[in-house]
């Protein structure tokens, strides 16, 4: 076993089948697609850091703060997100000390062993920072330090790393309250990186957003419209989605709770949107109003050109604890059962074969995938899948992905990888997994007679690039 003293934390052909003549031919794919320029379409990293360029102000801010992989993996062994540095909502007090938090987390690193963040984290020790010893309680300090340093020096600020990482496209994702101020100055600042922004309506378009009315009302002022009024209300997500587009929006994104949709009469439509404005709309008519706007929003995608985007089946925010003192996005959004044929008919009934839109469908529930969602993706022009997603996006998730729905959909109806995350340097480690896993299957595939040696390379680059790129018009 490595021990300690190892010389490196990553094993070159990691991934890669244990048959000699798979693993020669998937490291082959893979020499040809590792060195590929990174398309991330979707995710969640603050594009303050691209904006103002400065350092990264320590390693527990960088690895362990805002990372609900890392901190909920904590958190379910007892130990407090406080003592993890995670902001409360009431502004109460935190762990402050960074180099406490790192020890912290270092002391408990062997919590992370077999998990894809083992992965990811240890690529990021090492890929980026030059670190070759198992990150442990005897050897914090030394990591931190040395890290540390780094973080002080230019090439490590976000732009030097977003360069070194290789990253043609990154799309970050704001709600329609958000006035892109670092996008704008990101374009004033002349800098060459292409940094794009996501519509994520969510705030008003679910009724059961905290603060809805009030997200409303400040919608129609951002829009200089009245968006109180049902017509109002549409030509500001009309107006707000044009201003997103102006700084590089090519998506839009949608984090409902189920994958229902609702195509309803306008008088109708208005009428759930009058009830949530009192703030007397009952749950299933906030998920009837929320299935109704995803159609709005294809409908608007015909329009304006913008990808749509559905994140269904995660029951958000499950602890009302860690709801009520750190807010949103912190470790507790659980997967649930979806259904997806029968609540995505409206939207398709009403947009399904359109050419010109694109529609892709994440999903939490992979039972969904042979029975559902490949058959629909399969079928629909305007339908594509997404890759494996979220508590899936692992070497197992990724390959589960590819083995139940390539039989029925093909690869030309999914999107390539993304992968929507807020970890900056998690960025390389994650699409280098998914073209490692990606590699393993095609080279499978060759020698099981299923695919053709030419066919599998041009595949490699496709998965790994030309795909993302053209579904996500970048």
């Amino acid at each position: 076993m490595r021990g300690e003293e190892a010389t490196a934390l990553l094993h070159p052909d990691r991934l890669f089948p244990l048959d000699p003549s798979a693993r020669a031919l998937s490291r082959q794919l893979y020499d040809t697609v590792r060195s590929l320029p990174i398309v991330s379409p979707h995710g969640h990293t603050d594009p303050r850091w691209y904006a103002e360029n400065q350092p990264f102000p320590d390693p527990a801010q960088l690895f362990v703060v805002p990372d609900h992989y890392v901190f909920r993996m904590l958190y379910s062994q007892g130990i407090d997100l406080t003592a993890l540095g995670v902001p409360r909502v009431d502004g109460g007090m935190t762990e402050t000390d960074a180099r406490k938090i790192w020890r912290l987390f270092a002391e408990n690193f062997h919590l992370f062993r077999a998990t894809p963040s083992r992965m990811w984290l240890e690529h990021a020790f090492e890929d980026v920072f030059g670190l070759t010893t198992r990150l442990s309680a005897e050897t914090a300090d030394a990591a931190y330090d040395h890290i540390a340093d780094c973080l002080q020096k230019p090439e490590f600020r976000p732009r030097a790393l977003f360069e070194r990482f290789n990253i043609e496209v990154i799309a970050t994702t704001e709600s329609p309250l958000d006035e892109l101020k670092w996008h704008q100055q990101i374009r004033a600042s002349g800098w060459n990186g292409r940094v794009v922004t996501a519509y994520r309506p969510d705030p008003v378009v679910d009724p059961e957003f905290e603060g809805f009315v009030g997200n409303v009302e400040r919608f129609g002022e951002l829009a200089g419209v009245d968006a109180t009024t049902w017509s109002g209300y549409l030509d500001a997500h009309r107006n707000r989605r044009a201003f997103f587009k102006s700084y590089g929006g090519t998506s839009s994104d949608h984090g409902h709770a189920t994958a229902r949709t609702e195509n309803l009469p306008q008088d109708q439509a208005k009428a759930l949107f009058d009830k949530a404005l009192t703030g007397r709309i009952s749950a299933d008519e906030a998920d009837a109003f929320r299935g109704h706007m995803l159609t709005e929003m294809a409908k608007m995608s015909l329009e304006d050109g913008l990808v749509l985007q559905i994140h269904p089946g995660s029951f958000r925010n499950h602890s009302s604890g860690i709801m009520a003192r750190h807010g949103r996005d912190k470790g507790f959004d659980i997967p649930t059962r979806t259904d997806y044929v029968r609540a995505l008919k409206p939207l398709l009934d009403a947009v399904g074969m359109e050419k010109d839109l694109t529609v892709i469908l994440f999903t939490l529930d992979e039972t969904s995938y042979s029975r559902e969602l490949a058959p629909l993706a399969g079928a629909y022009p305007a339908l594509k899948l997404g890759p494996a997603w979220w508590f899936f996006d692992s070497p197992d998730g990724m390959r589960r992905f590819r083995e139940t729905t390539t039989e029925t959909a093909g690869f030309y109806n999914t999107v390539g990888f993304n992968d929507d995350t807020r970890a900056f340097c998690s960025i390389p480690a994650r699409h280098d997994v998914a073209r490692r896993v990606d590699c393993a299957y095609l080279a499978e595939l060759v020698l099981t007679g299923r695919l053709e040696e030419d066919e599998a390379h041009e595949l490699a680059g496709e998965l790994a690039y030309g795909l993302a790129k053209r579904a996500y018009r970048l």
